[in-house]
């Protein structure tokens, strides 16, 4: 089947970039958020996003324009019930997940792919809260979204493999270099072995040992890392570390090297979650 309108649920950071990436390749967008104010949010993080792209020169102002005008807001889930792929971006809860996808279920038609931006968590517990678990994928973007080009595809239980094939190809079609996750395991294959990295970080940090600015220099010239640990959690975001924290502490036998240390737990209760609230490791 080809893909002409996509449905993406949720106009936050991931959201409003999936919506961009989408809308670049040709097809029609129906962006969806709880709330106008988000809707809007996301809008206008798109539109500041490709004027950027005007003055270094990639895209014209009638690119732009052709792009913003693919991308429908709403705060009317039934605005998605024509599309042919949808993408969920909501936070990283899992009830919420399985709720929107058991209203998607019902919503679109049959023969769409509920596709999940989820970091970490099951595939198959998602798609069992449908009746097309074989349709039902992960496609876990990484932010931010037109930047970063890796997607990882995630089959879950009952994904088909047609499934995976035609969401390999969509994320290919929108210019990002695709790996398949075969075994729907948490973390999958980014965060299984970058949240470690995060916690190690932290450690060093409460015991004493190094500041976070030598941390993140130390991993950025020792390990030739673009960007250290706290500056990337700065940027993504410390709440989400905490959230896949938890979750792998959960569903990985409660080893101790996924306990969140006291220092991410603080920061979270502070409100300090980097970038999105203003302050993070980094002010």
């Amino acid at each position: 089947m080809e893909i002409r309108k996509i449905g993406v649920v949720g106009a936050g950071v991931m959201g409003n970039g999936i919506a961009q990436v989408a809308a670049q390749i040709g097809c029609d967008v129906v962006m969806r958020d709880i709330e106008t104010r988000f809707v809007e949010g996301g809008m206008k993080k798109i539109d500041g996003f490709l004027s950027k792209s005007i003055e270094k020169g990639k895209i014209d102002a009638r690119e732009k324009d052709t792009i913003m005008g693919r991308i429908k807001g709403t705060v009317e889930m039934a605005s998605l019930s024509d599309v042919d792929f949808v993408v969920e971006a909501v936070i990283e809860d899992l009830d919420l997940k399985k709720r929107v996808f058991k209203e998607l279920d019902e919503l679109c038609r049959p023969d769409v792919i509920l596709a999940t931006n989820t970091s970490s968590m099951s595939i198959t517990e998602i798609g069992a809260s449908t009746k097309r678990p074989d349709k039902v994928c992960g496609m876990h973007f990484f932010n931010p979204v037109p930047l970063m080009r890796l997607v990882e595809v995630i089959k879950g239980y009952s994904t088909s493999d047609e499934t995976v094939k035609s969401t390999v190809a969509l994320a290919q079609k929108m210019g990002k270099t695709t790996v398949e996750v075969k075994k729907d395991s948490p973390g999958f294959i980014v965060n299984r072995i970058m949240i470690p990295h995060f916690l190690e970080a932290m450690r060093i940090v409460e015991e004493g040992i190094a500041s976070i600015e030598d941390v993140d220099k130390a991993v950025k010239n020792g390990l030739n890392y673009p960007m250290g640990p706290f500056e990337l959690m700065d940027l993504t975001g410390i709440d989400i570390a905490y959230f896949v924290t938890e979750y792998l502490y959960k569903e990985l036998n409660k080893e101790s090297k996924w306990v969140a240390p006291s220092l991410l737990k603080t920061m979270v209760r502070a409100g300090k979650l980097g970038k999105k609230t203003g302050e993070g490791w980094y002010k």
